[in-house]
């Protein structure tokens, strides 16, 4: 059998298999896709005839995919999200105007940055739709290079080849303490001061995380962490209640109840960036989402 042939065989069935990775049973992915149970089951045999080796075994009430099967199954979900991107490419260069977005963000920027370009964008443009990702820095990185992601607000800049990015603006890092700190009162403070304090940090894969290890690396010591967290109000808040020093963004209008901000000396700020695939091509309406965040730097 011709490799176009074996295609030719794989190809209508190719979403069944990715549901099946998903759902371990027959019944599910049946009812997922809305055929009857036993047409199901046959697709499979005739799948594995196809490819000359069984692709599920049993697996208690479910089945589990074979090692040739999860590989099939693996190959197929990327092979659909390709034709989901290029039916969405299609439909809005039919009618640009009606397209979605799916934008990416880092959670300390959705706080304001997001809702005003999006505000700015759907001024012009009300009819494009968006859907709205936060997560870490690493997180969304992942999720770009992997197609899950149109675009993505990062902080740093991401140094990808695969990713192509515009820096928007530059954010300043200031240090912040306990207001009974005995650095509360300082007008600004060095990095390497900081040696014997104990961090409270966001964990690794955030961007925050990485300058702050990049910043204690080039001073010669090794932070010592007493907490990370997620988000960088709990890590503001854990800062307030005295359990350590933080490295965030000066909090806008001023600093919470609990807490200073002291500037750093020399100046630290991180760069805020628009990103997207490099070698991908962009639907209309990302495009000009994307043109519009540039034209905003």
């Amino acid at each position: 059998m011709t490799n176009e042939s074996l295609v030719t065989r794989l190809a209508p069935n190719l979403a069944m298999l990715a549901a099946l990775r998903t759902t371990a049973n027959i019944t599910k992915t049946a009812e997922l896709l809305g055929v009857p149970q036993p047409t199901v089951s046959r697709r499979l045999a005739a799948l594995g005839d196809a490819l000359g080796a069984p692709l599920t075994r049993p697996a208690g009430r479910g089945i589990r995919l074979t090692r040739a099967g999860a590989q099939l199954a693996e190959a197929a979900e990327r092979a659909l999200a390709a034709v989901e991107t290029g039916a969405r490419q299609a439909r809005e260069e039919i009618d640009p105007a009606s397209g979605h977005v799916v934008l990416g963000f880092l959670h300390l920027l959705g706080r304001s940055l997001v809702p005003e370009l999006v505000r700015g964008f759907r001024a012009a443009h009300p009819r494009i739709r968006f859907t709205l990702a936060q997560g870490s820095r690493q997180d969304m990185l992942d999720r770009l290079t992997g197609g899950e992601l149109d675009l993505a607000l990062l902080a740093p800049v991401p140094d990808d080849p695969a990713l192509d990015a515009v820096v928007l603006s530059q954010q300043e890092l200031v240090l912040t303490v306990p207001h009974a700190h005995r650095l509360a009162n300082r007008s600004t403070i060095r990095w390497a001061e900081l040696a014997d304090e104990e961090f409270v940090t966001l964990e690794h894969g955030y961007g925050l995380r990485q300058i702050t290890d990049e910043l204690c690396a080039r001073e010669g010591f090794e932070p010592r962490i007493a907490f990370e967290g997620q988000e960088s109000d709990t890590v503001r808040g854990l800062v307030a209640a005295g359990l350590g020093v933080a490295l965030l963004p000066r909090f806008d209008p001023g600093p919470p109840a609990g807490v200073t901000e002291v500037p750093l000396q020399p100046v630290v700020t991180r760069s805020i960036c628009l990103a997207w695939p490099a070698h991908e091509p962009l639907t209309p309406a990302v495009r000009v989402f994307r043109d519009y965040v540039r034209a905003q730097a």
